[in-house]
């Protein structure tokens, strides 16, 4: 069995927050403030990779205050240490980027790219419900950790909190249709 494998280029732990599993939109930043005079935008991006915002030709900012979400072509992006700055079309001065301070930046989910087979979007995991082979139900994920060699599923159940490393030998079955994930505990990991 190929291992297990969650990919975090396109995932943040920040999505589910707010939002239903299969909406058209996938939270991926938050705009900080206008960076200059010409209209740019500093971006706190959720992804750890800063360069993957490099691959977006447009975004979407969403302004909950004002009820507003509205495309915007990217022009220009600047990675700094941990921050992005961008240049949108239509945004050409200080004040219009000020009217965008503290709006989501979000793309629209069919703009993610494919992915390989045993390979899945954090925000497809998070809200699973985890089951033993044995068909205990163990909880639910909420959370992932990147260690850098796997993920870690944080899953929250009746018996407390537990962590499952994704690999193949712990986790035997991803459904994301069922809105399942079948799992053999090895000694150690479990809370009993």
């Amino acid at each position: 069995m190929p291992p297990v494998r969650t990919t975090s280029e396109w995932s943040w732990r920040s999505l589910s927050e707010g939002r239903s599993k299969g909406e058209d939109f996938i939270l991926i930043g938050k705009v900080l403030k206008p960076h200059g005079i010409k209209g740019d935008l500093r971006v706190r991006y959720f992804n750890p990779d800063l360069s993957f915002f490099l691959n977006y030709r447009h975004i979407y900012l969403k302004d909950n205050k004002r009820g507003i979400l509205r495309r915007f072509e990217v022009r220009e992006v600047n990675i700094r240490e941990k921050a992005i700055i961008i240049s949108l079309e239509g945004i050409r001065d200080r004040d219009a980027a000020q009217r965008w301070a503290g709006s989501e930046v979000l793309i629209h989910r069919q703009d993610l790219p494919p992915l390989e087979e045993d390979e899945y979007y954090w925000e497809d995991i998070i809200g699973l419900k985890v089951y033993s082979v044995e068909g205990e139900y163990l909880g639910e994920v909420v959370n992932i950790l990147p260690t850098g060699s796997n993920d870690v599923y944080e899953v929250r159940g009746p018996k407390g909190e537990m962590m499952l490393p994704a690999v193949s030998d712990v986790i035997k079955q991803i459904d994301l249709e069922g809105g399942r994930i079948l799992v053999d505990i090895p000694g150690g990991l479990s809370e009993e």
